[in-house]
């Protein structure tokens, strides 16, 4: 084992040398512990390209296609969003708003993801609350309390952390069952509601687009609801994150994102359809005493709460199954962003504990911020809605930069790095396009969901979205961040 470090430590510092730079941590830091055995080190291109970034191997390889694929899908949980979120989508845009968007939201992700995945080569509270609902559902004495649902928030975060640490070996199996719940529950759901709920007519259940919101023009009030079916289709990417876990990455990663974007496509349009011809009452599901339209809607098909609870607690299953696959990424992501030393207490978060072959400090650290923000609900919901609906809006500047980049190499000509998955000569045009769409997506997505807002409805997105970016770029520029940070370029060694 050695021998090998030693190896790989030679190539990263022999590039070094040629760029008379310090050598990265990872590839001096690491001790013989923290190495993986050579059967979690993947395949002699996982091998290579690790080499080529000049990373040491200390996470196992042990997700493939399949695994990685139901971690994407899942992650996202496109028809379970589309449930929860119904509330918004019916107050702005209707049912015909909802499959218009929906349908404006999967071209638009042909594109993004085709980018994203050539780079390739907040879950809980929603899960919470809808406990919440269904207990307001079957006792009609419940009050519920703020501090309940935080509770119950902690609680999905705790079980997602004790998953991802005791459960370590095995969570890719598991992405197996989780996959098939994932698929075959939502045929649970629909299959009753179409059945037998009473049905809208085609013009009404597609055409129809509604201005609850009182907004100026119908128009607006679509482009509003549209978030609904945006936050139901983003964020595929986030198995990026999981790269250094999954085997033959190059090859494996890209297909696993379009596949399953293309997948929760095809479950998505299913409840789409669904829930535009069955929602025939909006102001009853507007007004339901749950707090959630889809709750509602299950009771009143259904007439039974015991039919209603087993519906929605397939949704709460996989809901809280993606806050393991979100706390998973999210520690991935804390991890790799310290090696490169740009987060304070780097040294701390970037270490794998020997043996574990996990970044434990990390998700520790994520476990903390979930408190932090379920905390956050204690003294005011508008304040913790600001910070999940932040989500939204980091992601999408997130692709903005990242394939506004790949547009910015094309433009100068300059040669991407060699990978498995390439968009060729129709490369610019899908960037662009992507573009095209990701911006007024990032506009819209600082509206509130009503017009004439006051300080309880309004969106404080956009304050928690400058408030970010003004201290990240502080601490870059004028608390020392800029010369701690270390960008992998350094240590790349692409002639390898």
């Amino acid at each position: 084992m050695a021998g090998k470090l030693e190896e790989k430590m030679e190539s990263a510092l022999h590039h070094h040398e040629k760029l008379g730079t310090e050598p990265e941590w990872n590839a001096v830091e690491v001790t013989e512990d923290e190495v993986v055995a050579d059967k979690y080190q993947g395949t002699g291109a996982d091998r290579h390209d690790m080499r080529m970034l000049g990373r040491v191997q200390v996470l196992r390889r042990n997700f493939s296609f399949i695994p990685i694929l139901g971690f994407a899908t899942v992650l996202i949980c496109t028809w379970e969003l589309l449930f929860a979120n119904l509330l918004f989508a019916l107050t702005d845009g209707g049912t015909g708003g909802l499959f218009w968007g929906f349908t404006v939201t999967v071209i638009a992700s042909v594109f993004i993801y085709l980018s994203m995945a050539e780079m390739a080569s907040i879950l809980s509270f929603v899960a919470g609350t809808i406990v919440q609902g269904l207990i307001t559902l079957n006792n009609p004495n419940y009050e519920p309390q703020q501090w309940h649902g935080t509770l119950l928030v902690i609680a999905a975060v705790a079980i997602a952390v004790a998953v991802n640490i005791s459960l370590s070996k095995a969570l890719p199996v598991a992405e197996y069952l989780i996959l098939a719940l994932h698929v075959l529950g939502l045929f649970a759901i629909v299959i009753p509601l179409l059945v037998m709920a009473p049905k809208n007519d085609a013009r009404t259940a597609l055409l129809q687009i509604t201005n609850s919101g009182d907004w100026a023009t119908t128009g607006t009030s679509f482009m509003v609801g549209l978030l609904t079916a945006l936050a139901s289709m983003m964020g595929f990417d986030c198995a990026v994150h999981m790269s250094e876990e999954i085997k033959d990455a190059s090859e494996t990663l890209p297909k696993a994102i379009l596949w399953g974007a293309g997948l929760n496509a095809v479950l998505g349009y299913l409840t789409v359809f669904t829930l535009c011809f069955t929602v025939t009452d909006v102001p009853r599901l507007l007004d339901s005493k749950t707090g959630f339209p889809f709750l509602q809607l299950f009771v009143d098909v259904t007439k039974s709460n015991a039919g209603t609870a087993v519906m929605a607690a397939i949704v709460i299953i996989t809901l809280i199954s993606a806050v393991v696959s979100e706390v998973a990424t999210a520690s991935r992501q804390v991890w790799a962003f310290s090696r490169d030393d740009g987060f304070p207490c780097s040294r701390f978060l970037r270490r794998v504990k020997p043996g574990w072959n996990i970044p434990l400090n990390a998700l520790w650290v994520s476990f903390g911020f979930g408190v932090i923000i379920a905390l956050i609900n204690l003294g005011s919901s508008v304040a913790l809605n600001a910070v999940v609906s932040l989500t939204i809006s980091a992601l999408l500047s997130s692709y903005i930069v990242s394939i506004g980049c790949l547009i910015s190499k094309r433009f100068r000509g300059e040669a991407l790095p060699a990978s498995k998955f390439s968009l060729g000569k129709y490369g610019l045009a899908i960037n662009l396009i992507a573009e095209v769409f990701l911006i007024p997506f990032f506009i819209f997505c600082f509206f509130p969901i009503t017009n004439g807002v006051d300080p309880e409805t309004m969106n404080w997105n956009v304050v928690m979205f400058a408030g970010i970016t003004i201290f990240a770029t502080i601490y870059y520029w004028a608390l020392g961040g800029r010369r701690l940070y270390r960008p992998p370029v350094l240590i790349q060694n692409r002639s390898i």
